[in-house]
């Protein structure tokens, strides 16, 4: 899946604090996506987030 920073995906499962969006923050080997609810940082292999992701809401342009 194609995406760049600063692009909103939904995930396929929500995270502990209820909310499924998140930004993403860093591309490279792994990617950093930060939660817009609350805030939580987290890093993942590249391959790893494509299963993960649902969609891409808003692409960063």
């Amino acid at each position: 899946m194609k995406y760049d920073v600063g692009d909103k995906i939904i995930t396929k499962k929500q995270h502990v604090c209820g909310s499924d969006s998140w930004t993403i923050e860093r591309i490279g080997a792994e990617v950093r996506i930060k939660c817009d609810k609350c805030g939580r940082e987290v890093m993942m292999l590249k391959m790893e987030l494509d299963r993960k992701i649902k969609s891409i809401v808003e692409k960063n342009r």
